[in-house]
C-alpha cells in the first residue's frame, strides 16, 4: 500500500510540474498582447472559435461539479442526475450561444463595451445602472470565487496525507495569479483551451476506468448491478438509482437544471466570451464545440457519480457526499498498475484545471467591475495607464481574497456564496436579454428587472428566516435553513427579472429613434 501511494505521489508531482510550466509559459507569451485594456480584458476581440468555446466551457465547470454536485446527486439520485449535465449542454451552451452570442457581440462592438456594466451603461444610457451592476458583481462574485476550491482538498490530501488542504489551495491561487496578471484574458483563454483538453481526456479516462471496475461490471452490466442496490438505511434503492427521470427527485432535478443552465445566461464571466470572439463565423463553430464539451464533461461527471454506490459497496464515506467521488476514484484506481496511477494523476490535474479556469474568469470580471466600471464613474480624469495597473493589482488582490475566504471559512462569506449565482444572474438576465433583443425595452424596465431580481431573493430569504426562527430555531440556524432554498430563489429571481422588464417597458418612456438606431447598428460583417 505504501509503495502504491509513493508511486501515485511521484506521478502526480511530475504531472503537476509539467502542468504548472505550461500555464506560466502561456502567461509569459500572452503578456505582449495585453498592452491595452481591450487586449487585457477581451484579447482585442480576436479569439477564435475553439479557444472561445473551451474558455466558455471550462469557466462553466469547476471542480465543484465533479466532487460536489456529481458526488452528491449521483449518490442520492442515480442515473437521473445525468440530466443536469445534458441540460447544461443544451440550454446553458447550445441555446445560449445560439440566441445570445451574435447579438451580444454586435452590440458590445457598437457600444465599445468591454464589460457587462459598460454594456448596461451604453444600452440604457445610465451611468447609475453601470455603478449598480459593478457593485453587484463585486459583492457577490468575489466571495463566490472561494467556492471553486471546493473538493480539491479531499482529493489531494488523500494522495498527499502529510500536505494540508490549504497548501493545495495556495498552489491554485499562485498559478492562477501568475498567468492571469501577466496575460489577462488572452492567457486565460489559451490556458482554458489546454485545461479543456485535459478535462476531456480526464473524463473519458475516468468513465472507462470506473465502468471497467469489477464492482460495476462493464457497460453491459452496470445498469442491472445498480438496480440491485438495496436500501442501506438512507431510503434509496436501485429503483431510484436507475430511474431515468430521477424518480422521487424529479422536481429537484428540474430546479437544478434551470438554475445551472439558464443561470449562466446572466453571469458576466460567461457573457464576456461572446464579446471577445473574433467573427460571426467563429460563433457558429463555438456553439457546437461548447455544447459538445459541456455534454462530455457534465454527463461524464454525473454518470461516474451515479455508479459510486457500486464502487463503495453502498457505504457513504466518512467525509459525506463531498468525499464520494474522491473515494470512488481512489478505490477504483488505487492499485500498483502504472496505467491506473497515470489516469488518477490526469484526473487530479482535471480537477485543478476546472478550478483554475473558473477562478480566473470570475476574478477578471470582478476586477474589471472596479477598475473599468466603478472608479471611472466616480472619479474624473482617470487615465488608461492607471486603469491597466489597477486591474492587474486587483486581479492579484482578488485571487488572494479567494484563497483567504476559502481557507478561513468566514461565515458571512459562506452565506453570500450560497446566493451569489442566483443574485447576479437574477439581477442581470432580464435587462441583458431584452436589451439585446427589443428596442422597446426602457430604462425603467431594465431597472425594475435588476431591482426585483435582487429583491426576490432578499425578501424570500427574510421571510423564510423569520418562519424558521419562529419554529424555535436560532436566527443564525434559521438563516442557514433559508439558504438551502437558494437554488429555488435563484430560479424565481431570473423568472421575475425576465417577466417584469417587458411589462414595465410597455408603459414607460421609450428611447428616441436616433438613440436606438445607434445602439442597434449593424456592421457590414454582421449583415
Amino acid at each position: 500500500m505504501e509503495q502504491n501511494l509513493q508511486q501515485t505521489q511521484i506521478v502526480t508531482i511530475i504531472a503537476l510540474v509539467i502542468f504548472a510550466a505550461i500555464m506560466v509559459t502561456i502567461g509569459i507569451l500572452s503578456a505582449k498582447k495585453t498592452k491595452t485594456m481591450d487586449g487585457f480584458l477581451l484579447g482585442s476581440r480576436k479569439i477564435g472559435a475553439w479557444v472561445s468555446a473551451f474558455a466558455y466551457g471550462t469557466s462553466y465547470f469547476s471542480a465543484v461539479i465533479f466532487v460536489g454536485y456529481a458526488g452528491q446527486h449521483g449518490w442520492n439520485i442515480g442515473l437521473g442526475s445525468i440530466w443536469i449535465g445534458v441540460g447544461n449542454a443544451v440550454f446553458g451552451c447550445l441555446l445560449a450561444w445560439k440566441l445570445l452570442a451574435r447579438r451580444t457581440r454586435t452590440m458590445t462592438h457598437t457600444l465599445s463595451a468591454k464589460t457587462m456594466p459598460e454594456f448596461f451603461e451604453g444600452r440604457f444610457d445610465s451611468t447609475k445602472m453601470k455603478l449598480f451592476a459593478s457593485i453587484i458583481i463585486f459583492v457577490f462574485l468575489v466571495p463566490y470565487s472561494a467556492a471553486v476550491y471546493k473538493g480539491l482538498g479531499s482529493m489531494f490530501t488523500t494522495i498527499f496525507p502529510t500536505v494540508s488542504v490549504n497548501t493545495w489551495m495556495l498552489v491554485i491561487a499562485v498559478l492562477t495569479a501568475v498567468y492571469l496578471v501577466l496575460g489577462g484574458y488572452v492567457a486565460t483563454a489559451y490556458t482554458d483551451f489546454v485545461q479543456g483538453i485535459i478535462m476531456i481526456v480526464g473524463v473519458f479516462a475516468m468513465v472507462i476506468a470506473i465502468v471497467r471496475n469489477p464492482a460495476v461490471g462493464g457497460f453491459g452490466e452496470f445498469f442491472n448491478n445498480l438496480k440491485g442496490v438495496a436500501d442501506n438505511g438512507d431510503g434509496i434503492t436501485g429503483a431510484q438509482l436507475t430511474s431515468i427521470w430521477g424518480g422521487s427527485s424529479w422536481k429537484f432535478l428540474c430546479v437544478n437544471i434551470l438554475l445551472t443552465s439558464f443561470g449562466t445566461w446572466g453571469l458576466p464571466q460567461m457573457v464576456s466570451k461572446y464579446y471577445a470572439i473574433k467573427d460571426t463565423r467563429s460563433i457558429k463553430k463555438a456553439t457546437v464545440i461548447s455544447a459538445a464539451f459541456a455534454l462530455i464533461i457534465g454527463a461524464g461527471a454525473y454518470f461516474v457519480g451515479s455508479l459510486s454506490r457500486l464502487i463503495l459497496n453502498n457505504q457513504l464515506p466518512e467525509g459525506g457526499v463531498d468525499s464520494v467521488i474522491p473515494n470512488t476514484l481512489l478505490t477504483a484506481l488505487g492499485d500498483t498498475n502504472i496505467l491506473t496511477t497515470i489516469i488518477l494523476a490526469i484526473i487530479l490535474i482535471l480537477l485543478l484545471s476546472a478550478s483554475m479556469s473558473t477562478l480566473s474568469s470570475i476574478v477578471l470580471s470582478s476586477s474589471s467591475a472596479i477598475s473599468v466600471d466603478f472608479i471611472p464613474a466616480v472619479k474624473k480624469n482617470y487615465s488608461g495607464k492607471n486603469q491597466m495597473i489597477l486591474t492587474r493589482v486587483l486581479c492579484l488582490l482578488f485571487v488572494a481574497l479567494s484563497y483567504i475566504f476559502a481557507t478561513r471559512n468566514i461565515t458571512i462569506i459562506v452565506n453570500i456564496m450560497s446566493f451569489s449565482w442566483g443574485i447576479v444572474s437574477g439581477c442581470f438576465i432580464g435587462p441583458y436579454i431584452w436589451g439585446i433583443y427589443s428596442k422597446k425595452t426602457t430604462k425603467a424596465g431594465a431597472w425594475t428587472g435588476m431591482i426585483l431580481g435582487f429583491a426576490t431573493i432578499a425578501i424570500s430569504t427574510i421571510v423564510l428566516t423569520a418562519i424558521n426562527a419562529g419554529s424555535s430555531e436560532t436566527l443564525y440556524l434559521a438563516f442557514q435553513t433559508a439558504a438551502t432554498k437558494a437554488p429555488e430563489m435563484g430560479v424565481a429571481a431570473m423568472a421575475v427579472s425576465l417577466i417584469t422588464v417587458p411589462i414595465v417597458s410597455s408603459f414607460t418612456r421609450k428611447y428616441d429613434y436616433k438613440f436606438l438606431e445607434g445602439v442597434f447598428a449593424v456592421t457590414p460583417e454582421e449583415d
